[in-house]
């Protein structure tokens, strides 16, 4: 297969970066290169300017309440181009930190705000005192099947788009109202991590024909063979959230 390189946008690995999240993006390398597919990863950090135009598809990974300050900082500074892109189709795939940033805001415990970039109706709040909602986590997703991993949060966030999914196991976006994440154009964006996509191909793969959709680049992916990850999630369900085990039976068509 010859055409031209799909673009993966890694923004600021080097403050977003407690969650892993080089490893998902081995992960959406590898599966497209697995397919005969030439990419590209651009690891831009907070000292450089993203160019919106070149990617096919941006990963907001994780960091600390600092980090994310700085972050939003350089973020809102782009704001305009990164809010077209958008809107004319971009993929953005946003983890814990990175998906709070999407937002109109992030409160920290002491009240203070910090501004995202308001690319979606969105705020995020820490509850002072309130105990963190850190745990293993399994969601149900329409679109996708059971999506799990781990998640370690202290803000409660709200927003008017459609979620990711519903939670089977742990908190997800608020630990009350039982939605995780949001959907909205081709944003995908979530509080699971660990990282999320070793654990999740099915999502990988969603996540790349968005961005081969977008690169004009064939998005039929041939599957591949993914046991060995559907038998570690399986164990990892098992010893974990044994509840949710009858649920990825059904969806490997299991007796």
């Amino acid at each position: 297969m010859s055409h031209k390189p799909l673009c993966i946008a890694h923004l600021y690995p080097d403050l977003l970066n407690l969650y892993a999240d080089r490893g998902n993006i081995a992960v959406l390398r590898r599966r497209l290169e697995w397919r005969g597919y030439e990419v590209e990863v651009a690891h831009v950090t907070h000292s450089e300017i993203p160019d919106f135009s070149r990617y096919h598809l941006v990963l907001l990974g994780g960091g600390s309440d600092r980090e994310q300050a700085i972050v939003a900082e350089k973020l809102r500074a782009c704001a305009p181009a990164f809010r077209s892109a958008v809107e004319d189709g971009l993929p953005v795939l946003a983890i814990c930190g990175g998906y709070q940033l999407l937002g109109e805001y992030y409160q920290l415990p002491s009240g203070e705000k910090v501004p995202g970039i308001g690319l979606v109706d969105m705020v995020t709040e820490a509850i002072p005192d309130a105990p963190r909602l850190i745990g293993n986590i399994a969601v149900w997703s329409d679109e996708i099947g059971v999506i799990v991993g781990f998640e370690n949060h202290g803000g409660r966030t709200r927003h008017g788009h459609r979620p990711l999914g519903r939670v089977l196991h742990g908190h997800g976006n608020d630990g009350v109202s039982g939605h995780e994440g949001l959907r909205h154009l081709n944003i995908w964006g979530t509080y699971v991590h660990g990282p999320l996509l070793p654990k999740n191909p099915a999502l990988a793969d969603a996540v790349l024909r968005d961005a081969l959709a977008y690169a004009h680049l064939p998005d039929h992916l041939e599957a591949l063979d993914d046991r060995l990850e559907h038998e570690a999630r399986a164990a990892f369900v098992s010893l974990r959230m044994n509840e949710v085990a009858p649920m990825l039976k059904e969806e490997a068509g299991s007796p």
